[in-house]
């Protein structure tokens, strides 16, 4: 007979990973949205072409990311039997908050919702002490300054390819910059698989340390990410990418400022350079914020009437309630969990 507790693990693995295919389905819009609007490839193509850079971003830039995230539970005050709950609870809050957004159609952040239901899990587990704090503070910090960031890169890399473009003729450009767009969509579905898909190895590694997979000799604060690990949430972000969702493509493509070309390759460096600087350093980002800023920084080059601020605005107030709201999930999750007697 199969061990309960084993078969509860693979059963929360399978829904991390499913958790990682509705954030690439959630988030496809941020790799294929401008360089669909911009009529560079159809999008058949493009959640194909954006898939496949999902996929081999998991032989790019290491783990560090999900490092971060597995320290978000502070695995030397919770006991390792309860650590399975907490990550269910969490996956809980993220599912049900992205299928709420995604719904409604705004590109808000599976990666904060995964952080809030891991936040909500284990604060009704075992309270403030079940959370590393100065992890929360960095993502937290980087939540704000992430935006800020992508729009300052749109801005000032849109700002000088103009200047450098000068004195081509619009036909020449769009020529041009449709040919270079490709490597721009290329470079950003790259660094959105590298930082997201190392979410979901994030919280894998701890359900495998809660059962004793990596020896008695392991630094909880230093979890080893198996390679199967790594293949498979790449493999589940990419298909989740290429079954993308297209309400939001239309909000990401259209409804914050209309592209061309030369704008979308902008945009999409703007938001790569960013995305991959953050995860070399090990810093959880919102793919999500950043292609949205750098597109609006991007936006304010042309004029600041030519960006729908309306739709901005209703863009943040859904981000601002991402953490809140997922972490109320969680907490509700582990809490009926615990009154069911299973956790």
């Amino acid at each position: 007979m199969l061990d309960p507790t084993l078969l509860l693990i693979v059963g929360i693995i399978i829904l991390a990973l499913i958790f990682d295919f509705t954030n690439g389905f959630h988030d496809s819009a941020n790799s294929i949205s401008t360089v669909v609007s911009t009529k560079v490839l159809s999008p058949r193509n493009a959640v194909a072409f954006a898939a496949f850079f999902n996929f081999i971003a998991a032989f790019g830039f290491g783990v560090a990311v999900a490092s971060t995230i597995s320290k978000i539970i502070n695995l030397d005050h919770v006991a390792a039997p309860v650590i399975p709950f907490i990550v269910l609870s969490g996956l809980v809050g993220a599912i049900v908050w992205n299928i709420i957004t995604w719904y409604s159609g705004l590109p808000t952040s599976s990666s904060h919702a995964l952080i809030g239901g891991l936040m909500g899990g284990g604060l009704a587990a075992a309270g403030i002490a079940a959370i590393q704090l100065s992890t929360i503070g960095t993502i937290v910090l980087f939540m704000f300054l992430s935006p800020i960031i992508g729009l300052l890169m749109g801005l000032l890399f849109m700002t000088g390819v103009i200047r450098l473009s000068g004195g081509t003729s619009r036909a020449a450009a769009e020529r041009d910059f449709r040919r270079l767009q490709l490597f721009s969509a290329a470079a950003y579905s790259f660094s959105h698989g590298t930082n997201d898909a190392q979410k979901t190895m994030g919280i894998i590694t701890p359900l495998l340390f809660s059962i004793g997979y990596f020896g008695a000799g392991v630094d909880p604060n230093n979890l080893p990410v198996p390679l199967w690990v790594i293949v498979a949430a790449h493999a589940a972000i990419a298909l989740g990418t290429f079954f993308g969702g297209w309400r939001i493509v239309k909000t990401m493509g259209y409804g914050i400022t209309r592209l061309r070309p030369v704008h979308g390759f902008s945009a999409e460096t703007a938001g790569a350079a960013t995305i991959i600087g953050a995860s070399l350093a090990g810093i959880p980002v919102s793919t999500t914020h950043i292609i949205s800023s750098s597109i609006m920084g991007v936006g304010v080059t042309k004029g600041a009437r030519f960006v729908k601020w309306g739709v901005a605005r209703r863009i943040v107030a859904a981000w601002l309630l991402t953490i809140p709201l997922s972490a109320s999930i969680g907490f509700l999750a582990f809490s009926a969990l615990h009154l069911m007697g299973w956790a």
